[in-house]
């Protein structure tokens, strides 16, 4: 199976400090959501693995999140693309949830339902901890610059043998090249 899993906030839409707390402000990265439509013509299982702790923190509720996500499926749509899952963790930071990133409680799941194991599965996010996540799990990690991107790489911490790339267009130049 091909399969990538992608991080929301920073690798498919512009990430906001103060959450992304309903339809109108999910707005796409230029070329994001055209880099899924080339991933879903060359027949890539697409899932999204992201920390939504804003359920938590009382930001927004369920319905919510779902009216998002319903925005991110039909703009997908409207261009040939798609999403085959949305898996997230409501938990916030200090809940201890094995399924919030860094941990891999996320991963391991989709791992468990596709029946598919992670290792070479191409895992892109803009975050240390999303980095985290897909090691733990055998996914591949790889570093998009968007969103936090460009600071978790100023950082430097783990990111030897990561690869990385200026958003998810570029890296999906990669996957498709390879």
């Amino acid at each position: 199976m091909r399969l990538v899993i992608l991080d929301r906030d920073g690798v498919i839409n512009e990430d906001s400090d103060e959450f992304i707390k309903s339809p109108d402000e999910w707005r796409p990265i230029p070329g994001s959501l055209e880099a899924i439509v080339r991933l879903t013509k060359a027949r890539y299982h697409i899932v999204v693995a992201t920390n939504q702790s804003g359920l938590a923190r009382g930001l927004f509720d369920l319905d919510m999140l779902t009216s998002i996500h319903d925005k991110m499926h039909r703009e997908l749509a409207k261009i040939g693309g798609r999403i085959d899952a949305v898996y997230y963790c409501p938990h916030g930071p200090d809940d201890n949830c094995p399924c919030r990133k860094p941990r891999s409680g996320m991963f391991k799941d989709i791992s468990k339902r596709l029946r598919t194991d992670l290792k070479g599965v191409a895992a892109i996010g803009d975050s240390l901890r999303d980095l985290q996540a897909a090691q733990a799990a055998g996914a591949t990690p790889i570093l998009v610059r968007t969103g936090k991107g460009a600071a978790t790489e100023a950082r430097g911490e783990s990111l030897q043998g990561v690869n990385i790339f200026d958003d998810l267009a570029a890296a999906t130049d990669f996957l498709l090249s390879a």
